[in-house]
């Protein structure tokens, strides 16, 4: 949403859509998991009454409507993908199916996963881990609006300290919100990397997948 209190900034979509670009130019095979936060939350809205299951579905709706904005912009810059969600839409985008979701890749086309992962409850953090999972990934990328995981909200809180490596134990225990408990939690069992990192700054994910150390590296150790 960039700038805007809600729905889809095109300056932001487009600058998102040319760091995907850059790394994908690398001939690197690049899965995105979207949310749709920008236009509805699931859980806000079961505090407005509507049912939690239903919300959680309006949510996933909405990042189908992201991820085709996001595939448009992508195809106008020349990046060929293809959208595949876990909530049937036979005509607006491809149901959910890894082995073509792998064959894209292999293929370079850059796959963007909708519909979270298909059921209420939970995250994009999930979906995303999950997703890293099924086409075995390397590693799974969180990109945000902070520099990584810190101590405390560096948005209120100055003093708050950045990590810049932590094991997944130390997120679950000391509840650092910047990504969802169960999404971390399953990277582990899988021993699946995940590296926290802000996605606005330009530039950041190139070098990333250059090998740079940016951001906060959640592992094992």
């Amino acid at each position: 949403m960039g700038v805007k209190e809600s729905g889809i900034d095109p300056p932001s979509l487009k600058a998102m859509a040319e760091e995907i670009a850059e790394g994908f130019r690398l001939g690197i095979e690049i899965g995105i998991v979207i949310g749709g936060g920008n236009i509805f939350r699931g859980l806000s809205a079961s505090e407005l009454g509507v049912d939690r299951v239903t919300g959680d579905q309006m949510g996933m709706l909405a990042t189908i409507i992201n991820a085709l904005a996001f595939q448009d912009t992508l195809e106008h810059i020349g990046i060929r993908c293809r959208v595949q969600t876990a909530l049937t839409m036979n005509q607006v985008a491809e149901p959910l199916i890894l082995r073509k979701a792998i064959r894209h890749l292999e293929k370079g086309r850059v796959v963007i996963f909708a519909g979270g992962t298909g059921s209420p409850f939970f995250t994009t953090d999930t979906a995303a881990s999950l997703r890293a999972r099924q086409i075995k990934a390397d590693i799974m990328l969180k990109g945000t609006k902070v520099d990584g995981i810190f101590s405390d909200d560096p948005m209120k809180n100055k003093q708050a300290r950045k990590f810049d490596k932590l094991s997944y134990l130390d997120v679950v225990d000391q509840q650092l919100k910047v990504i969802d408990a169960t999404a971390v939690t399953f990277c582990m069992d899988h021993q699946i990397p995940i590296r926290v990192f802000n996605f606005r700054e330009r530039g950041n994910l190139t070098r990333i997948l250059q090998g740079e150390q940016i951001g906060t590296l959640i592992t094992g150790s």
